[in-house]
This record gives C-alpha cells, structure tokens and sequence, in this order.
C-alpha cells in the first residue's frame, strides 16, 4: 500500500470524483482514522453539491441562437462587415456580451450564497455528521453524557449563545454526548442519543447567517430522513434512521424544548 501522505489536494480530488480507484481507497482509509477530517471533507461535498443544484437551472438553458456553433460557422464564412458597420457590431455584440454576463452573475450569485448557507445546507450538514458518527462504535462524541456540563460550556462558548441538549428520555432516547463541529459557517453543536435497541439520532445547531426563521422541513436521503427548522438566526436539523412517522414527533418535541432556551 503506498505510504504517501494525504494532502489537501487528495481530499479535494475525492470530492471532486477525481482520484483513481487506488488512491480513493487510501483517502478513505485516511479519513476513517480521521473522524475530524472526514466531517470536513463531508462538508466540502455539501457545498459542491448546493452549487450545483443552485447552477443547474443555468447550465440547462438553451444557447442563445448567436451562439450555436452553426451560426457561429455560418459567420465566419460571411464576408466581414466593412468599416464603421463591423466596428459597431463588435462594441454592440461585447456590451451585450458584458451585461448579459453580469446580470446572470447578479442573478445567479444570491441563490448560490442562499442555498449554499441556508436551511438545505443545514440539512445537509447534520446528515453528514449523522454518516459521519452514528455508525463509529469506538468514540461517536468527544464528550460524553457523564460530562455535559463541559459539553453545554464547550457549545455554548463556540457558538456565543447558550446551548443545551435536549432531554429525550420521555421519548425512549438518552443523550449519549456530543462534539463540536466545523461547517462553512462556523463552528455547530452536535448531540446525539439513543435508545435501548442502539437506534441513534444526531441533532444538529448552528448559527444562520440567511434562513433566520422558517418553519419545520422534511429531507430524506435514502434511509437518512431529517427535520430541519430556524428560529430567531439559529438552526436545528435532527436526523436519523426513522421513518418521518417516527422522527417528526422527537423533532417537535427538540423544537418545543430549544425554544425555552
């Protein structure tokens, strides 16, 4: 096997689906002794993947008539325009050219920034922290239960606002404990619980820089189903391996308890 190191450029390659199969392999051994590491690279996937849904509407329009290749063609086979005329078509052909370029660019850049930080980011985000520790048997949170008053501190001073799990026992489910996790906008708290037949949910919460207050949301990605709401500029997304029947009651039940804090 080779010994070469991870590089940041290998980790960029994985997420860009550009890495051959040996070396994939090595990165993804890397990143299962790096739970850390692999929860960055997740997050990388989770803005690669929002820019794409945001550009894709762009990308699937049609060329413009001036622009497909047989009109290009045709053109170049035409006599050039004499004079002042061919100068005129060229400074008309480049202003369009330029505020077309910029009006798209003026369109295009809030969606991106939008979805690329809101509440589907957000979704995202705890579906990969859910991939990421649920299924780790060895140390799923740094700080367990038996130290949640370091975990509320440890949170709630990463996050400057107070941050406290919430109690799940009336539901079957007991706090396990939690981490501090590094997203695109900063520092999120993450909890997680099981119950008595090793069924875990992870919840998620960080700071919203846009999507400061929207009501409850169902994602689903593949057996992962995830509740995803804000409220006053904080977000909280729970996520786990339930079906929504099941894990829409613990949401409200997280959402009825965070608003007190």
């Amino acid at each position: 096997m080779s010994t070469r190191p991870v590089t940041e450029d290998d980790l960029h390659g994985l997420v860009d689906l550009r890495l051959d199969a040996s070396r994939q392999a090595e990165v993804e051994a890397y990143l299962t002794l790096h739970p850390e590491v692999a929860a960055r690279v997740a997050s990388y996937g989770s803005q690669r993947a929002a820019l794409r849904e945001a550009l894709a509407p762009i990308a699937e329009e049609p060329l413009p008539p001036g622009m497909q290749i047989g009109h290009l063609v045709a053109a170049r086979r035409r006599p050039a325009l004499a004079g002042w005329r061919a100068a005129a078509a060229a400074l008309l052909m480049l202003g369009v050219g330029g505020a077309g370029g910029w009006g798209l660019h003026g369109l295009a850049t809030p969606v991106v920034q939008e979805r690329a930080q809101g509440i589907a980011a957000l979704s995202q985000q705890a579906a990969d922290s859910y991939a990421t520790y649920a299924a780790d048997r060895e140390r799923p949170v740094e700080l367990r239960a038996d130290s949640r008053a370091e975990l509320v501190t440890w949170a709630s001073d990463r996050l400057g606002r107070p941050v406290t799990p919430p109690d799940l026992s009336a539901s079957g489910y007991r706090l396990m404990g939690g981490r501090v996790i590094p997203t695109p906008q900063g520092p999120a708290a993450m909890f997680m619980f099981d119950d008595d037949r090793g069924t875990r949910l992870v919840l998620l919460t960080r700071g919203m820089a846009v999507d400061r207050d929207t009501s409850m949301a169902h994602h689903a990605r593949g057996a992962i189903d995830a509740f995803t709401w804000s409220s006053e500029g904080n977000g909280y997304s729970l996520v786990g391996a339930l079906p929504p029947t099941a894990l829409h009651p613990l949401a409200d039940e997280v959402r009825r308890q965070m608003g007190r804090v």
